[in-house]
């Protein structure tokens, strides 16, 4: 099966990170707006830039420039430290609200990511998940993503790096000619700055003259490194995305609705569809949960949720769509107008190391049982092969977006 995936590359994270947290805290100015830089200590002449904004960057200044120099270059310059901190914490929002399209994630540093999004289309496109991702970043978390679509790394990653801010590009292999190929040598992902010069003096100056150079002369001239960098020119690359395989903590979906919904058994019907996603995934996983809780966003963006705890652990649509189901209805009231319904199971345990009497283990095997058979048909021909009695076409209507935490 083709790859299908994506980078994701936070613009200018340092600065922004810093500026969306200032914002949260009340500060008025949006320092991304204005000539501002990530630094040191100003009274240290070691400090240097190591993020700026567009106005700082209009100025003449540089990343890395001393903040002596930038000074100099732009005297109503505002500096801010950096904070390693608030950086971890918006990267980890950000991998969090990616564990939503796949558990596959292989973190590159702490402002980038690889998707392998191979095995969670779910009849969706692999540029329209990105676009999805892209504007989710934006609304939620409140920085900007270049986003890199492609069928392996390395096209994902040179696609990322085309022109930004706040940008989604495609590389895909019939591509690479118009793309990466005019682009000057030095642009190839993973070749270092001492090779370009040797490249150069080879009369080697564009991503298309290396992919044009006889592999086995780059071999001679550079050992292994010269076959992958004829790889990489020429688009090829079989490295897998390197993820940490981890159950999860708590498994839910949400939908944003493409218009608000006063109608209970509408919601009802969205509820089923919602419990039905999470609780496959549960099965998927060998889970159990033990407490279910619904959230409900009204048009004027008023949240509220509430929680409740099952009799048993269970992975059963049955008995967690009951209890969500009974959830909704202490919430919800005629007057609401809702845009967004989530549900989500929490205190999850391992199936094998749960331990159930007798007389309960037969009242759910008829039921597990069919959810299994439901699963397999699922699986062998599609996610939507097969839907439960009273589940609503949601395409036309909804925005559905898989959650896990």
């Amino acid at each position: 099966m083709e790859k299908q995936i994506l980078h994701i590359d936070v613009n200018n994270a340092f600065l922004s990170w810093t500026a969306v947290n200032m914002l949260k805290q009340g500060y008025e100015i949006d320092i991304r707006e204005i000539p501002a830089i990530i630094g040191g200590d100003e009274t240290k002449r070691s400090g240097i830039v190591l993020a700026k904004s567009m106005k700082a960057k209009e100025c003449g200044i540089k990343t890395a420039d001393t903040i002596y120099e930038s000074r100099r270059k732009c005297p109503n310059l505002k500096i801010y430290s950096s904070d390693f901190k608030i950086y971890r914490k918006y990267s980890n929002m950000l991998y969090e609200l990616l564990l939503q399209y796949t558990d596959k994630i292989e973190r590159f540093s702490i402002d980038e990511c690889f998707l392998d999004m191979t095995d969670y289309l779910m009849k969706s496109t692999l540029l329209d998940k990105a676009n999805k991702i892209s504007k989710r970043v934006k609304e939620e978390l409140g920085f900007t993503v270049n986003i890199g679509v492609a069928h392996n790394k390395l096209l994902a990653k040179m696609a990322s790096d085309f022109t930004k801010p706040d940008r989604v590009h495609t590389l895909f292999e019939e591509e690479i000619p118009i793309k990466m190929w005019p682009l000057p040598i030095s642009d190839l992902f993973m070749l270092g700055k001492r090779t370009v010069p040797k490249l150069n003096n080879m009369q080697i100056k564009t991503i298309k003259d290396l992919a044009n150079t006889d592999k086995n002369l780059l071999s001679k001239k550079f050992g292994k490194h010269g076959l992958q960098m004829w790889e990489y020119a020429n688009g090829i690359d079989d490295s897998e995305v390197q993820y940490k395989e981890e159950k999860p903590k708590g498994v839910g979906n949400s939908i944003t609705l493409a218009q608000n919904v006063t109608n209970i058994e509408k919601l009802e019907e969205i509820l089923l569809a919602l419990t039905e996603q999470v609780t496959y995934r549960l099965r998927k996983y060998d889970l159990l949960a033990n407490t279910v809780s619904v959230q409900l966003r009204t048009s004027n963006f008023q949240d509220t949720s509430h929680q409740g705890r099952l009799l048993t652990a269970t992975s059963s649509t049955k008995e967690i769509y009951a209890k969500a189901k009974q959830l909704l209805t202490q919430m919800y009231h005629k007057s609401m107008e809702i845009r967004l319904i989530g549900v989500r199971v929490d205190n999850l345990v391992e199936k094998e190391e749960l331990q159930i009497s007798l007389f309960q283990d037969k009242l759910n095997d008829k039921q597990e049982k069919l959810d299994n058979v439901v699963d397999e048909i699922k699986e062998k021909y599609g996610y939507n092969a097969i839907t439960r009695a009273g589940k609503m076409e949601l395409d036309n209507v909804l925005r559905l977006k898989d959650i896990k935490e």
